[in-house]
């Protein structure tokens, strides 16, 4: 199973919104990535830099990169783009994170 880890920022004082709009988050966006193949998806926030930090398990099949043509994910995108630092498509500027340390389960 594939792992992707990104990070995003988060504009000052909206961690409250961010996680207001994660608890609240459509059900056919949820749909759309289960379908892209994420397995699991976890974001993480550093409260002193606003830093979030994306994990994403992909199932071996995943068509993650399509993600980005769906119009459900631009109109979450452009939903989030107030709260959080994005590019010109409104998509949210991440930077991929390099994989330096794992530790599985024993078998």
């Amino acid at each position: 199973m594939p792992t992707r880890a990104l990070r995003m920022t988060l504009h000052p004082g909206q961690e409250a919104e961010y996680r207001r709009r994660h608890a609240a988050i459509w059900p056919e966006l949820v749909t759309a990535l289960r379908e892209a193949g994420i397995e699991e998806y976890r974001i993480f926030l550093d409260p002193e830099s606003r830093h979030l930090f994306a994990i994403m398990t992909l199932a071996d099949d995943h068509r993650v990169d399509d993600l980005p043509s769906l119009p459900v994910m631009q109109r979450w995108w452009h939903a989030m783009a107030d709260i959080m630092d994005t590019e010109p498509d409104a998509s949210p500027q991440s930077v991929a994170l390099d994989e330096v340390f794992t530790l599985l389960p024993e078998e």
